[in-house]
């Protein structure tokens, strides 16, 4: 389909998940089997599924993976919710992450609407 490094949903992904991870060093030890863990996964399929999805022969798988990529959003914005209220996260990198994050839903959404329309053209036109 397309290389996915151009995508400038997944340069804004690989980003958040590179600023994310260097926030891990401020979370407890025995955290790094559990929340960070789950974070780790969470933030990291959200560029994954983007670049796994742009190596898809169609528009329609395409969309599939975005849509796991958005589910990825919103378990990384939660878990980002849950290191703040647990104290591993200050109020300003939850309000950095936590607005990073609602920017990429926001592209997602935007960019899975677009698949989908084209889906729909493809559809009816040939």
């Amino acid at each position: 389909m397309q290389d996915f490094k151009e995508l400038i949903i997944w340069q804004k992904t690989h980003a958040f998940v590179l600023g994310l991870y260097k926030s891990f060093t401020y979370f407890p030890k025995d955290e790094a089997y559990n929340l960070v863990s789950q974070l780790r996964r969470a933030a990291t399929s959200i560029p994954t599924n983007i670049a796994e999805g742009t190596g898809r022969f169609t528009q329609k798988d395409f969309a599939s993976f975005l849509q796991i990529a958005l589910g990825s959003t919103h378990e990384t914005g939660y878990l980002i919710l849950l290191s703040k209220d647990l104290g591993f996260l200050i109020m300003e990198q939850y309000n950095v992450y936590s607005q990073q994050i609602n920017e990429i839903k926001a592209m997602l959404i935007s960019l899975i609407k677009e698949s989908k329309r084209l889906i729909q053209f493809f559809t009816l036109n040939f």
